[in-house]
Protein backbone atom coordinates (compact mmCIF):
# COMPACT_ATOMS: atom_id res chain seq x y z
CA UNK A 1 0.00 0.00 0.00
CA UNK A 2 2.76 2.21 0.72
CA UNK A 3 3.86 2.03 -3.27
CA UNK A 4 0.64 3.16 -4.08
CA UNK A 5 0.32 -0.32 -6.18
CA UNK A 6 -3.31 -1.16 -7.51
CA UNK A 7 -5.30 -3.80 -5.63
CA UNK A 8 -6.12 -5.37 -9.09
CA UNK A 9 -3.96 -8.25 -8.44
CA UNK A 10 -3.97 -9.79 -11.84
CA UNK A 11 -2.05 -7.43 -13.13
CA UNK A 12 1.01 -9.10 -11.88
CA UNK A 13 -0.10 -12.34 -10.27
CA UNK A 14 -1.60 -14.99 -12.07
CA UNK A 15 -3.75 -18.15 -10.31
CA UNK A 16 -1.07 -20.83 -11.94
CA UNK A 17 1.28 -19.60 -9.32
CA UNK A 18 0.79 -16.44 -6.91
CA UNK A 19 4.76 -15.61 -7.39
CA UNK A 20 6.93 -14.86 -9.15
CA UNK A 21 4.72 -11.77 -10.23
CA UNK A 22 5.30 -9.84 -13.10
CA UNK A 23 4.58 -6.35 -13.89
CA UNK A 24 3.64 -5.22 -17.78
CA UNK A 25 6.04 -1.60 -17.95
CA UNK A 26 4.10 -0.97 -21.55
CA UNK A 27 1.56 0.80 -19.62
CA UNK A 28 3.55 2.61 -17.97
CA UNK A 29 5.82 6.13 -18.58
CA UNK A 30 8.96 3.93 -18.87
CA UNK A 31 8.08 1.08 -20.53
CA UNK A 32 11.26 -1.09 -20.58
CA UNK A 33 13.66 -2.49 -23.51
CA UNK A 34 16.90 -3.69 -24.14
CA UNK A 35 18.74 -4.79 -20.76
CA UNK A 36 16.03 -3.11 -18.62
CA UNK A 37 13.66 -5.64 -19.40
CA UNK A 38 16.41 -8.32 -17.58
CA UNK A 39 17.26 -5.79 -14.11
CA UNK A 40 15.57 -6.85 -10.66
CA UNK A 41 12.73 -3.70 -10.16
CA UNK A 42 14.44 -2.35 -6.80
CA UNK A 43 17.84 -1.61 -8.86
CA UNK A 44 15.43 1.31 -9.98
CA UNK A 45 12.64 1.08 -7.25
CA UNK A 46 15.28 1.08 -4.21
CA UNK A 47 13.58 1.68 -0.87
CA UNK A 48 10.31 0.11 -2.50
CA UNK A 49 9.20 3.29 -4.34
CA UNK A 50 7.83 2.70 -7.06
CA UNK A 51 5.03 5.77 -7.86
CA UNK A 52 6.37 9.38 -9.66
CA UNK A 53 10.06 8.20 -9.68
CA UNK A 54 11.98 9.74 -12.24
CA UNK A 55 12.49 8.50 -15.61
CA UNK A 56 15.42 10.24 -16.80
CA UNK A 57 18.52 7.95 -18.02
CA UNK A 58 20.42 10.37 -15.58
CA UNK A 59 18.52 9.31 -12.77
CA UNK A 60 20.07 6.13 -12.55
CA UNK A 61 23.51 6.01 -14.32
CA UNK A 62 24.14 9.87 -12.78
CA UNK A 63 27.07 7.96 -10.78
CA UNK A 64 28.43 6.30 -14.13
CA UNK A 65 28.46 9.76 -15.93
CA UNK A 66 30.55 11.35 -13.21
CA UNK A 67 33.25 8.35 -12.94
CA UNK A 68 33.81 7.91 -16.33
CA UNK A 69 37.15 8.57 -17.49
CA UNK A 70 37.24 7.40 -21.17
CA UNK A 71 36.27 9.78 -21.90
CA UNK A 72 35.90 12.13 -18.78
CA UNK A 73 32.02 13.25 -19.65
CA UNK A 74 31.90 16.10 -16.69
CA UNK A 75 34.83 17.34 -17.64
CA UNK A 76 34.51 17.55 -21.13
CA UNK A 77 30.87 18.78 -20.69
CA UNK A 78 29.23 15.57 -22.14
CA UNK A 79 25.26 15.61 -22.68
CA UNK A 80 23.93 14.04 -19.87
CA UNK A 81 21.06 12.74 -21.89
CA UNK A 82 23.18 9.55 -22.13
CA UNK A 83 20.79 7.85 -24.74
CA UNK A 84 22.49 10.34 -26.99
CA UNK A 85 25.30 7.85 -27.14
CA UNK A 86 24.36 5.15 -25.43
CA UNK A 87 21.24 2.45 -25.57
CA UNK A 88 19.15 -0.05 -23.48
CA UNK A 89 21.01 -3.16 -25.62
CA UNK A 90 24.28 -2.05 -24.79
CA UNK A 91 25.81 0.43 -22.28
CA UNK A 92 28.91 -0.47 -23.76
CA UNK A 93 30.41 0.00 -26.83
CA UNK A 94 28.60 3.43 -26.72
CA UNK A 95 28.76 5.62 -29.85
CA UNK A 96 27.53 8.82 -30.54
CA UNK A 97 26.05 10.35 -33.56
CA UNK A 98 28.47 13.20 -35.41
CA UNK A 99 26.00 14.23 -38.29
CA UNK A 100 24.32 16.20 -35.21
CA UNK A 101 27.60 18.60 -35.12
CA UNK A 102 29.21 20.87 -37.63
CA UNK A 103 31.41 17.94 -38.78
CA UNK A 104 30.23 14.56 -39.84
CA UNK A 105 32.17 11.81 -39.93
CA UNK A 106 33.32 10.07 -43.49
CA UNK A 107 35.87 7.26 -44.52
CA UNK A 108 38.66 6.47 -42.37
CA UNK A 109 37.46 9.44 -39.61
CA UNK A 110 34.21 7.36 -38.78
CA UNK A 111 36.64 4.58 -37.46
CA UNK A 112 39.50 6.66 -35.85
CA UNK A 113 39.27 6.55 -32.21
CA UNK A 114 37.69 9.55 -30.09
CA UNK A 115 40.99 10.73 -28.38
CA UNK A 116 42.57 11.17 -31.58
CA UNK A 117 41.21 14.01 -32.41
CA UNK A 118 39.38 14.98 -29.01
CA UNK A 119 42.61 15.14 -27.61
CA UNK A 120 42.89 15.81 -23.35
CA UNK A 121 39.27 15.29 -23.68
CA UNK A 122 38.37 18.30 -25.36
CA UNK A 123 35.12 18.01 -26.82
CA UNK A 124 33.16 21.01 -27.08
CA UNK A 125 34.59 23.92 -28.65
CA UNK A 126 37.16 21.80 -30.67
CA UNK A 127 38.02 23.32 -34.57
CA UNK A 128 36.81 20.99 -37.50
CA UNK A 129 39.44 22.75 -39.80
CA UNK A 130 42.16 20.06 -41.85
CA UNK A 131 44.71 21.69 -40.33
CA UNK A 132 43.49 21.68 -37.16
CA UNK A 133 44.39 17.91 -36.96
CA UNK A 134 47.01 17.47 -39.73
CA UNK A 135 49.35 20.47 -39.17
CA UNK A 136 52.28 17.33 -39.12
CA UNK A 137 50.64 15.44 -41.95
CA UNK A 138 51.50 19.18 -43.97
CA UNK A 139 54.60 20.03 -42.53
CA UNK A 140 56.05 16.81 -42.77
CA UNK A 141 55.39 16.18 -46.51
CA UNK A 142 58.12 15.94 -48.40
CA UNK A 143 56.30 14.74 -52.28
CA UNK A 144 55.93 17.46 -53.01
CA UNK A 145 56.76 19.75 -50.13
CA UNK A 146 54.29 21.67 -49.07
CA UNK A 147 55.34 24.43 -46.70
CA UNK A 148 57.79 25.57 -49.67
CA UNK A 149 55.63 25.19 -52.49
CA UNK A 150 53.16 27.09 -50.60
CA UNK A 151 50.31 24.50 -50.49
CA UNK A 152 47.16 25.88 -48.91
CA UNK A 153 46.14 24.34 -45.69
CA UNK A 154 42.59 23.49 -46.83
CA UNK A 155 43.81 19.38 -46.99
CA UNK A 156 40.11 18.76 -48.67
CA UNK A 157 41.52 20.73 -51.82
CA UNK A 158 43.43 17.59 -52.72
CA UNK A 159 43.09 14.52 -50.12
CA UNK A 160 39.32 12.83 -49.21
CA UNK A 161 39.02 10.78 -46.20
CA UNK A 162 38.81 7.87 -47.84
CA UNK A 163 42.31 7.47 -49.41
CA UNK A 164 44.87 10.62 -47.99
CA UNK A 165 47.49 9.00 -50.03
CA UNK A 166 46.93 9.35 -54.04
CA UNK A 167 45.91 13.00 -53.39
CA UNK A 168 44.29 14.86 -56.77
CA UNK A 169 43.95 18.31 -57.30
CA UNK A 170 41.73 19.91 -59.40
CA UNK A 171 43.27 21.80 -61.96
CA UNK A 172 40.12 23.19 -63.35
CA UNK A 173 39.95 25.60 -59.99
CA UNK A 174 43.14 27.00 -60.82
CA UNK A 175 44.07 29.58 -63.42
CA UNK A 176 45.94 27.00 -65.99
CA UNK A 177 42.85 23.90 -66.48
CA UNK A 178 44.27 21.22 -67.71
CA UNK A 179 43.20 19.10 -71.10
CA UNK A 180 44.61 16.98 -73.49
CA UNK A 181 47.93 15.19 -72.63
CA UNK A 182 48.54 17.83 -70.13
CA UNK A 183 46.15 15.88 -68.36
CA UNK A 184 48.33 12.64 -67.47
CA UNK A 185 51.96 14.57 -67.18
CA UNK A 186 53.38 14.35 -63.98
CA UNK A 187 52.95 17.15 -61.91
CA UNK A 188 56.54 17.86 -61.80
CA UNK A 189 57.18 18.06 -65.47
CA UNK A 190 55.75 21.36 -65.20
CA UNK A 191 56.15 21.92 -61.40
CA UNK A 192 59.72 22.30 -61.73
CA UNK A 193 61.70 22.58 -57.93
CA UNK A 194 58.33 21.85 -56.27
CA UNK A 195 57.49 25.55 -57.64
CA UNK A 196 52.96 25.41 -57.55
CA UNK A 197 52.76 28.76 -56.43
CA UNK A 198 54.24 30.99 -59.39
CA UNK A 199 54.75 28.18 -62.07
CA UNK A 200 53.97 30.28 -65.49
CA UNK A 201 51.31 29.41 -67.58
CA UNK A 202 52.50 30.39 -70.86
CA UNK A 203 52.93 27.58 -73.00
CA UNK A 204 56.59 28.46 -74.16
CA UNK A 205 57.88 28.87 -70.30
CA UNK A 206 57.27 24.94 -71.26
CA UNK A 207 58.15 24.63 -74.74
CA UNK A 208 60.86 26.95 -75.21
CA UNK A 209 63.30 23.92 -76.02
CA UNK A 210 61.08 22.74 -78.54
CA UNK A 211 60.52 26.14 -80.01
CA UNK A 212 64.20 26.98 -80.35
CA UNK A 213 64.71 23.03 -81.79
CA UNK A 214 61.84 23.12 -84.14
CA UNK A 215 63.55 22.39 -88.13
CA UNK A 216 60.34 21.89 -89.97
CA UNK A 217 59.88 25.09 -89.84
CA UNK A 218 62.46 26.57 -88.36
CA UNK A 219 60.93 28.42 -85.68
CA UNK A 220 63.39 30.65 -84.17
CA UNK A 221 64.77 32.05 -87.68
CA UNK A 222 61.70 32.16 -89.08
CA UNK A 223 60.47 34.29 -86.45
CA UNK A 224 57.66 32.46 -85.56
CA UNK A 225 55.37 33.62 -81.93
CA UNK A 226 56.40 31.97 -79.09
CA UNK A 227 52.35 31.89 -78.01
CA UNK A 228 52.54 28.13 -79.32
CA UNK A 229 48.84 27.80 -78.93
CA UNK A 230 48.50 29.87 -82.34
CA UNK A 231 49.24 26.82 -84.14
CA UNK A 232 49.61 23.69 -81.83
CA UNK A 233 46.91 21.99 -79.50
CA UNK A 234 47.00 19.99 -76.08
CA UNK A 235 45.30 17.56 -77.76
CA UNK A 236 48.14 16.55 -80.05
CA UNK A 237 51.91 18.33 -80.43
CA UNK A 238 52.67 17.00 -84.15
CA UNK A 239 50.18 17.98 -86.63
CA UNK A 240 50.02 21.70 -85.89
CA UNK A 241 47.69 24.19 -88.21
CA UNK A 242 48.24 27.39 -88.77
CA UNK A 243 45.40 29.99 -88.92
CA UNK A 244 46.12 32.32 -91.93
CA UNK A 245 44.04 34.76 -91.12
CA UNK A 246 45.13 37.86 -93.49
CA UNK A 247 45.67 35.34 -96.62
CA UNK A 248 42.84 32.45 -96.94
CA UNK A 249 44.60 29.05 -97.83
CA UNK A 250 41.94 28.56 -101.00
CA UNK A 251 44.60 27.56 -103.01
CA UNK A 252 44.80 24.12 -104.09
CA UNK A 253 48.01 24.07 -105.48
CA UNK A 254 49.73 24.51 -102.58
CA UNK A 255 48.43 21.31 -101.27
CA UNK A 256 48.60 22.72 -97.58
CA UNK A 257 52.22 22.83 -97.62
CA UNK A 258 54.06 25.94 -95.71
CA UNK A 259 56.62 25.58 -98.28
CA UNK A 260 54.81 26.16 -101.17
CA UNK A 261 54.29 30.03 -100.71
CA UNK A 262 57.18 30.65 -98.29
CA UNK A 263 60.28 29.73 -100.20
CA UNK A 264 62.50 30.70 -97.56
CA UNK A 265 62.13 28.05 -94.49
CA UNK A 266 64.22 31.06 -92.23
CA UNK A 267 61.63 33.83 -92.93
CA UNK A 268 57.81 33.80 -93.53
CA UNK A 269 57.82 36.97 -94.44
CA UNK A 270 59.05 36.17 -98.20
CA UNK A 271 56.43 34.68 -99.75
CA UNK A 272 56.37 33.79 -103.72
CA UNK A 273 53.03 33.65 -105.85
CA UNK A 274 55.01 33.05 -108.88
CA UNK A 275 56.09 29.33 -108.52
CA UNK A 276 52.40 28.47 -109.02
CA UNK A 277 50.94 31.37 -111.05
CA UNK A 278 53.16 31.83 -114.29
CA UNK A 279 53.54 34.95 -116.29
CA UNK A 280 51.65 33.43 -118.92
CA UNK A 281 48.66 32.72 -117.02
CA UNK A 282 48.45 36.32 -115.12
CA UNK A 283 49.55 38.63 -118.11
CA UNK A 284 46.39 36.69 -119.96
CA UNK A 285 44.00 38.50 -117.12
CA UNK A 286 45.53 41.81 -116.94
CA UNK A 287 45.58 43.00 -119.90
CA UNK A 288 44.52 46.67 -119.69
CA UNK A 289 45.31 47.00 -116.12
CA UNK A 290 47.21 50.15 -114.65
CA UNK A 291 50.50 49.68 -113.17
CA UNK A 292 50.57 45.71 -113.43
CA UNK A 293 53.76 44.41 -112.77
CA UNK A 294 54.47 40.30 -112.45
CA UNK A 295 55.39 39.82 -109.08
CA UNK A 296 55.00 38.32 -106.02
CA UNK A 297 54.92 41.75 -103.83
CA UNK A 298 52.64 43.31 -106.65
CA UNK A 299 50.02 39.90 -106.70
CA UNK A 300 49.69 40.35 -102.88
CA UNK A 301 49.30 44.17 -103.55
CA UNK A 302 46.20 43.86 -105.32
CA UNK A 303 44.96 40.91 -103.76
CA UNK A 304 45.36 40.11 -100.21
CA UNK A 305 42.66 38.78 -99.95
CA UNK A 306 43.91 36.05 -102.36
CA UNK A 307 40.58 36.55 -104.95
CA UNK A 308 40.49 38.30 -108.18
CA UNK A 309 39.12 41.39 -108.66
Amino acid sequence: RSSLFPEDCTLCHTLAAWTPASFDHVGTAFPLTGAHRTITCDLCHTGSVYAGLPHACNDCHGADYQSNESPAHQAAGFSRSCETCHSTDAWIPSRYDHTQTGFTLSGVHRTASCLSCHKNNVYAGLATTCISCHLTDWNGTNNPNHVTAGYPQDCSTCHTTTNWLGATIDHSKTPFPLTGAHVNVACTSCHINNNFTTTPTACNSCHSAEYKGATNPNHAAAGFPTTCQTCHTTTAWTGATFNHTWFPMTHHNSQGLCSACHTNPNDYKVFVCTSCHTQSQVDSHHRGVKNYVYNSVNCYACHPRGSAG
